[in-house]
């Protein structure tokens, strides 16, 4: 029976489960690197049978990941205008993002 988690990394919550990829804010770590992710708020079965629920997090439950990338985002522009006063400000950004393959919960 596989089962599905929400986690807390990066100030948002991810639900995920075995086998999943996710995108989330950049964490340090080299690819092919084994990290655990101790901030689960919510560990289940696919059913629902099983649900557990953190007060605020699930004790003694991690879940496991390795890194596959290290990359940045699609780039965004930022463009401030006021008018009649001759102000144009214009600015790129691209977010760093790691994409991280989940293994166990």
């Amino acid at each position: 029976m596989s089962k599905i988690a929400v986690i807390k990394t990066g100030g948002k919550q991810y639900k995920v489960a075995e086998g999943d990829k996710i995108q989330i804010e950049k964490i340090e770590g080299d690819e092919g690197k084994k990290m655990d992710f101790k901030d689960v708020l919510l560990v289940a079965d696919t059913k629902g049978t099983d649900v557990q629920i953190g007060d605020p997090l699930v004790k003694n439950a991690k879940v496991s990941g390795v890194i596959e990338k290290q990359y940045r985002d699609k780039k965004i522009t930022v463009i401030k205008y006021k008018s009649k006063i001759r102000y144009r400000r214009k600015k790129g950004h691209r977010q760093p993002k790691t994409l991280v393959k989940i293994e166990s919960i």
